[in-house]
């Protein structure tokens, strides 16, 4: 049996079937890399998505997109919103009416709406809600249509006109749809598999008639180096298709103008103002301590030692002046007791011997001396006076203790207290604290720079802020300036407060406020239309109807109520100045 021979170790035939299983290789790899690519197309977030799986995927509806015509004159501003309008069926829009100047809806306005070029279109207008008000509508022609509005309000009758009131279907649109449709045959993922699957062959074909080794290698390298190319569809348009979860990742710079549907600022009382150049007085602000006033704090003390028997007030009671608090019982000892004793001997003796003096000269009246009977008279009275001043002191005229009454100095509130019936007390004990604050102090302190404004000014405020309430009082009186100066050289003023309804409580840290003589000519808005984006002050602009512009502002001044404009408004611009907050929540969240 002949022997086999061994495996041929010729490097050129090695290399010569290396080469050929090489470019057997390639081109399987080429055919694969380019049916796979051609079925995978790139959105315009760098998100590659593969078309064979979203074959079965249904486009999402269209959200309906509300329409709406406008119209602005001196005295009204009208938007009217509505859906779908067909020739021959009843329609449904939606009329809202406010205030140009102030944003205020208006309400129980006569409105009447006519088409031009169709006179046989009925309107029915009912209204809804404040400044809201329903029309159900039906055109007999299908174009596009102004109506005319007649209103008569609060603000006086008008006539305005709602252009742009599409009545049948929007071509513009339909004319889109077929232009996606048209253009969209070369994104389906079977032209595209079919596509990349005949080109794959086509370089295999081309490669395996190739028989240059170097050219070979060229081709190799060349088509390994060559980038992938991805089908990128424009941003405007969109596949439909569902991303996982995964929103779109597109660099988007926040504009600074946003829109408020109508509804949503009725709902959130935002109202405007135009901003206009006025008088603005400025103030000197200062920081003061609420104290009590002279007769606003009073206390009232034991003055002696005892046990309270009677107790006639409660904490939060309003009390007048001299109104009995509590009786306090006072036990007297030994030697007091033989003292009362015999004091009260020596003054039933006396009230006896006078009483008898008086009576025998009461019978000789006749013929005694006038003046020796006004004389009895008196001694018995003054005996009378002075037993009874006795028997008040102790206990029904004859106990071993007194009864002492406790009256309140001032007419007030008794302020929380910790005694009961039955409590020892000891003497100069604090047992009642009572307040009124009817009139309170304030002290402020002023330093020297501001102390001449204080003397001059022409009037006064204070307020307090306390959570989210602001109690503000401008019945505000300069009591005493400065007789001494503290020790970081701020002096001390004394400002008196008419505090009727209690808002300002003893101890609270409030700001006094100093007007000048003076009104200075400015631009300058209410403090509630100021807000902070980023630390920045801002105000809201409305611009149209619907639609808000954010200002950011340079502010001066701020008088407690209104703050001066340097920069960044002009005049008869209509500034938002009510419920600016919310309008700044929907700003950021949009």
């Amino acid at each position: 049996m002949k022997k086999q021979s061994p495996l041929p170790t010729d490097g050129g035939t090695i290399v010569n079937r290396v080469y050929f299983n090489l470019k057997w290789l390639l081109c399987l790899l080429l055919t694969l890399l380019t049916t796979t690519v051609n079925a995978q197309h790139t959105h315009a977030d760098g998100t590659v998505h593969d078309d064979a799986a979203h074959g079965d995927h249904e486009p999402a509806a269209e959200a309906i997109k509300m329409k709406k015509s406008e119209a602005i004159s001196e005295r009204y501003e009208l938007v009217l919103k509505y859906e779908h309008l067909h020739a021959d069926e009843a329609g449904k829009l939606m009329l809202y009416v406010a205030d140009p100047v102030t944003n205020r809806p208006i309400s129980n306005a006569k409105i009447n709406l006519t088409a031009s070029l169709d006179s046989k279109a009925k309107f029915d207008i009912k209204p809804k809600e404040a400044g809201i008000y329903e029309v159900n509508s039906l055109f007999s022609k299908e174009r596009t249509f102004a109506l005319t509005a007649k209103i008569d309000g609060i603000n006086g009758p008008d006539l305005m006109m709602l252009k742009g009131v599409l009545v049948g279907h929007d071509e513009s649109e339909h004319s889109h749809e077929g232009e996606e449709t048209a253009t969209a045959w070369y994104q389906n993922p079977y032209v595209l598999g079919i596509g990349g699957l005949a080109l794959g062959m086509l370089l295999m074909f081309l490669l395996m008639r190739v028989r240059n080794r170097k050219l070979m290698i060229v081709l190799l390298l060349g088509g390994s180096l060559l980038p992938t190319a991805h089908y990128q569809p424009s941003q405007a348009q969109d596949d439909g298709h569902d991303h996982g979860g995964v929103g779109k990742q597109t660099a988007t710079t926040m504009s600074d103008e946003f829109e408020v549907p109508k509804e949503t600022q009725f709902l959130f009382e935002i109202l405007t103002a135009k901003v206009e150049t006025g008088n603005f007085r400025e103030t000197t602000q200062l920081y003061g301590t609420v104290i009590p006033a002279s007769t606003g704090m009073a206390v009232v003390q034991t003055p002696q030692i005892g046990r309270i028997v009677s107790l006639n007030a409660r904490v939060g009671q309003r009390i007048g002046k001299g109104q009995t608090l509590a009786v306090l019982e006072q036990t007297i000892d030994a030697g007091t007791q033989v003292n009362l004793q015999a004091e009260r001997n020596n003054l039933e003796a006396e009230l006896l011997a006078a009483q008898k003096e008086f009576d025998r000269l009461k019978k000789i009246e006749d013929i005694a001396a006038k003046r020796d009977l006004s004389e009895a008279e008196a001694r018995l009275s003054k005996a009378q006076e002075n037993l009874k001043v006795l028997n008040n002191i102790a206990k029904n005229g004859k106990g071993n203790s007194r009864l002492v009454a406790l009256t309140a100095p001032i007419a007030g509130v008794v302020a929380p207290f910790a005694v009961a019936i039955g409590s020892t007390v000891g003497i100069g004990e604090t047992l009642f604290t009572i307040t009124n604050l009817s009139k309170v102090y304030v002290e402020a302190q002023v330093f020297d720079q501001d102390a001449d404004k204080v003397r001059t000014g022409v009037g006064f405020e204070v307020e307090c802020q306390r959570d989210v309430e602001k109690h503000q009082s401008n019945r505000v009186r300069l009591l005493s300036t400065a007789q001494m100066v503290n020790a970081n050289q701020s002096q001390k003023m004394l400002f008196e407060v008419d505090n009727p309804d209690g808002a300002f409580k003893i101890g609270e840290y409030v700001t006094v406020r100093v007007k000048t003589a003076q009104d200075a000519r400015t631009l300058a808005l209410p403090n509630a239309a100021f807000n902070q984006i980023n630390g920045k002050p801002c105000v809201f602009v409305k611009e149209t109807p619907e639609r808000f512009r954010v200002e950011y502002v340079a502010t001066g001044h701020n008088n407690g109520s209104e703050t001066t404009i340097l920069n960044g408004l002009e005049s008869n611009e209509k500034v938002v100045i009510s419920s600016a907050y919310q309008l700044k929540m929907i700003f950021l969240n949009q």
